[in-house]
């Protein structure tokens, strides 16, 4: 297997269904070898597994404890492709953005990395902010979204994959990991400008502009704690 595209899914009966349909039609378009979809249940208690099963991903795996970089982790652990390439339940990817990340990874230049994020539909202020506020951040930085992540299984594996520690910011702490590595094998992380993946902008409807404001400015100091990480992991 060339590659595999892990989702981490936590009640998402609704948005996995486009997620998925999204995802086959990027495999379909691109000819780049073999490819699978792994679906991880991450301990859901509506009928994610089921629903993954009936819109065709490859494997459902299952993760007890409902964290994400455990899920992550479990969907690799059952991967056999030589490239790993995650993508959040409510995340949509195109074949444009698949193909670059498979080229750069086939060309033996690159370790991995991600793109940019756009918010599906209409967002408020807050969204607008925020969503641009990342883009120049992981632009200048070279810091993956967890929407959308690609890299070497080599890579992935040396450096330990998702800190399992974190509740939160688990991608930040893996391109960090994935940079350095790759510096001693001469190769780049990069964020895709050109073709972005499109997320759910639900939490702007689930939260107020004042409490995303406050978890946003909580994140460094909560990310060891569940409970303190609630923004990521309560479905209201």
């Amino acid at each position: 297997m060339l590659y595999s595209i892990i989702i981490p899914a936590y009640d998402e009966v609704k948005e996995l269904p486009a997620t998925l349909a999204a995802i086959k039609t990027a495999m379909q378009a691109v000819p780049l070898g073999p490819g699978e979809i792994i679906v991880v249940d991450n301990n859901s208690s509506d009928p994610t597994a089921a629903v993954a099963k009936a819109e065709g991903a490859d494997q459902v795996v299952f993760e007890p404890i409902n964290q994400i970089a455990r899920a992550r982790n479990t969907g690799a652990s059952a991967a056999s492709g030589r490239y790993l390439i995650f993508v959040d339940a409510d995340t949509r990817i195109s074949a444009s953005l698949l193909q670059q990340a498979l080229s750069l990874l086939e060309a033996g230049t690159h370790v991995g990395g991600g793109s940019v994020v756009r918010f599906e539909g209409n967002i408020n202020a807050i969204g607008r902010f925020g969503i641009g506020l990342w883009e120049r951040i992981s632009k200048l930085t070279q810091t993956a979204a967890g929407s959308f992540i690609f890299t070497l299984r080599e890579a992935f594996e040396a450096v330990g994959g998702f800190d399992e520690r974190l509740y939160a910011s688990e991608e930040v702490r893996m391109t960090n990991r994935l940079k350095k590595w790759g510096r001693k094998q001469k190769l780049r992380f990069k964020i895709i400008e050109d073709a972005p993946a499109l997320t759910s902008a639900r939490k702007l409807e689930w939260y107020s502009s004042t409490q995303i404001i406050g978890y946003i400015l909580l994140a460094p100091l909560s990310i060891y704690s569940r409970r303190l990480c609630a923004f990521w992991y309560k479905r209201p």
